[in-house]
């Protein structure tokens, strides 16, 4: 093979490599982001929209819900409840309520984990008002639910033998949308 040929080939395979790092670049978040659903790992939920709970095999867990916002977002987010003790297996509910503090309307979205870690993968939503974009007039009040269970397959692992509680915690942030045109 002439040196041009060679050179030109070269060229091509760096070019090819270089598309394909770009392209894995943009590929990671959205990829990151399914694996941790579908495994749980670092403390993230199993979503599974529309799923049907299995039913209760009688033992109990308790959830603790926590809720944060973040410093740009001007409303104020609580649970309903700060604990609630459900049947593993069995359907549950809980409700959030947020508040717009502000003279504007704003738009938030939820960030979400479960702690401990291990537990997450076992932990079930089934609907949440982190799935979508929430947006509050002026001193608008919303309650929200989260429809979730607990998994059967948590009484199987055995590193969740001593896991008597778990956190569901949430933080909503400021969603920047650029200006409407009028």
């Amino acid at each position: 093979m002439n040196p041009a040929a060679r050179n030109l080939r070269t060229g091509l395979i760096a070019g090819l490599v270089a598309c394909l790092m770009v392209g894995m670049g943009f590929a990671a978040v959205p990829l990151y982001r399914m694996f941790c659903q579908q495994t749980g790992w670092g403390g993230t939920a199993r979503i599974d929209e529309g799923a049907t709970a299995p039913g209760s095999v009688g033992r109990i867990v308790t959830v603790r819900f926590d809720a944060n916002t973040n410093a740009r977002l001007p409303w104020s987010f609580a649970p309903e409840q700060q604990t609630q003790r459900v049947a593993i297996g069995a359907r549950q509910i809980a409700f959030f309520d947020a508040t717009n503090l502000s003279n504007k309307t704003v738009t938030g979205s939820a960030a979400f984990n479960i702690s401990p870690d291990q537990s997450a993968r076992y932990f079930v939503k089934v609907q949440c008002f982190c799935f979508t974009q929430q947006t509050l007039q002026p001193g608008e009040t919303q309650r929200m639910p989260v429809v979730f269970y607990v998994d059967p397959a948590f009484l199987k692992d055995r590193d969740n033998d001593q896991v008597s509680e778990i956190t569901l915690s949430y933080t909503f942030y400021a969603v920047d949308q650029a200006p409407t045109q009028g």
